[in-house]
């Protein structure tokens, strides 16, 4: 479900802001050209949540 969900905001943020700089220059809006910049997004934030780790580090004392 992490996966679909990170997908579906990735095209979802993507394709609007697609949308906004096309209409910024002027220029045809296409959809697909969001849909197929949105899975290297997808992916680059899947690794990034990957790589983040998912407790907080120890305090050391001293």
């Amino acid at each position: 479900m992490q996966y679909i969900m990170t997908v579906f905001w990735s095209v979802l943020l993507v394709s609007m802001l697609n949308y906004v700089v096309s209409s910024v220059q002027n220029v045809e809006f296409v959809f697909m050209d969001g849909i197929f910049m949105s899975i290297p997004v997808a992916i680059l934030v899947l690794i990034i949540a990957a790589i983040i780790p998912d407790e907080p580090v120890a305090k050391a004392h001293h």
